[in-house]
């Protein structure tokens, strides 16, 4: 079994190709737009041709499927609404070029998965968490992104390449490729990162309801404006969370909506998202205490009704050992002495996988630590250094008892 690190690279690249924008090697390829239909069609084109025989599922997940029993790789391919080339994509195109690799030489025996919305066009790693049972598909398709547009709407763009369900139980494990996404092996210098564990999540979107009225006419004093509600929760948030959160917890107020929008009119209304994450589940839930706490009082003191959605997340998951034990030894036989063990503080497709099988995950570095943005980049020796490691460990695990699992 040998990887074409060439074979690997030119892959790569033209799946950049489908939503290229922007500067440098930037993509807009969010899930179910036409740039990602065009290269969910690619991929079981590459499949295809690889020996492997494709079945798309209702939420447009593509796999690769090999015969018999087989170990499970892959990421995504969907791209945030300006993101960079190798998120999701690079273990989408390792794991194809492993696979390859695998069954031009006879074996071991591997899959491939791409799968869909992993950048929560729709909620979080919508896709995989439709397939793992995490969420149920009726729930799903009532999911709406910013723009108000269904998932079930948004899904019509794949209909007519659903093949049906795909059984779990036919892979053995799941292991994922993936940029680190942060700056840990970019400032220490090392190849590869073998994950220890994924952080848990939670994310939900919240309203402060006021008062709309003239800019130039309300007094300060009378004003309910939803906006300087935002501001307030967003302060006082960050002061109460002091003496509960470590300092790998984050949150985040990514996305703000204010209505009616307009510079001489006080905001009536004011809907934002709230994201947090950590690796403990107990103070996860201890958050969402103060979540919901800080944003009663200040609705209060400031004359607001404020509402909360759905509670979307996942859970913190620990790496299977006898996989991370393969990923090791690969590692160590590609980059000796030159890698680590980390947690990853992005959340990726193998939490949900989790719930159906044994997964570990495997970092290469980002450059600067960028990502989510058009510059997000990393080294092709450390690209290629990624594939050789998981070329180690497929080997590892088909000599070893995994492989009966």
């Amino acid at each position: 079994m040998q990887t074409d690190p060439q074979r690997f690279l030119t892959d790569l690249h033209q799946l950049r190709s489908f939503g290229a924008a922007g500067i440098g090697k930037g993509v807009v390829r969010p899930a179910y737009s036409d740039a990602d239909v065009a290269a969910r069609k690619w991929l079981a084109d590459r499949f295809t041709e690889a020996g492997l025989r494709v079945e798309i599922d209702p939420m447009g997940n593509v796999f690769g499927l090999a015969e018999g029993p087989s170990l499970l790789m892959g990421s995504h391919s969907d791209s945030q609404p300006e993101g960079g080339w190798l998120d999701g994509a690079l273990g989408v195109i390792a794991a194809l070029e492993v696979a390859r690799a695998a069954r031009e030489a006879g074996g071991p025996v591997v899959s491939v998965v791409s799968f869909q919305d992993e950048e929560g066009r729709f909620g979080v790693t919508t896709g995989s968490a439709v397939w793992s049972g995490h969420l149920a598909l009726d729930d799903a398709d009532a999911l709406v992104d910013h723009a108000g547009v269904t998932l079930a709407k948004a899904r019509q763009a794949i209909a007519d390449m659903v093949t049906g369900e795909v059984d779990p139980a036919q892979f053995t494990g799941f292991v994922e490729l993936h940029i680190e996404q942060g700056p840990t092996l970019d400032i220490s210098g090392e190849q590869i990162g073998v994950v220890t564990d994924i952080v848990g999540i939670r994310d939900m979107k919240m309203t402060f309801e006021g008062q709309q009225n003239h800019a130039g006419t309300t007094p300060m004093h009378l004003r309910r404006d939803a906006f300087q509600a935002v501001s307030a929760f967003n302060t006082a948030l960050n002061d109460r969370f002091r003496n509960v959160v470590t300092p790998s917890t984050v949150w985040t107020i990514g996305h703000l909506s204010l209505h009616p929008n307009a510079s001489s009119i006080v905001p009536g209304r004011a809907v934002f998202s709230m994201q947090w994450r950590d690796g403990d589940a107990a103070r996860l839930g201890r958050m969402e205490e103060i979540i919901r706490e800080t944003a009663a009082e200040v609705a209060e003191t400031q004359g607001m009704t404020p509402s909360c959605g759905p509670l979307l997340g996942l859970e913190p998951v620990a790496m299977d050992a006898d996989l991370r034990s393969a990923l090791q030894q690969g590692a160590e036989a590609v980059a000796p002495g030159n890698w680590r063990k980390m947690p990853s503080g992005a959340l990726h497709d193998a939490t949900n996988v989790s719930r159906l099988m044994p997964v570990a995950m495997l970092f290469v570095p980002s450059i600067g630590g960028i990502s989510h943005a058009f510059e997000e980049d990393t080294r092709e020796d450390d690209l290629v250094a990624g594939v050789r490691v998981l070329e180690h460990a497929v080997k590892a695990l088909a000599e070893s008892s995994f492989a009966g699992k």
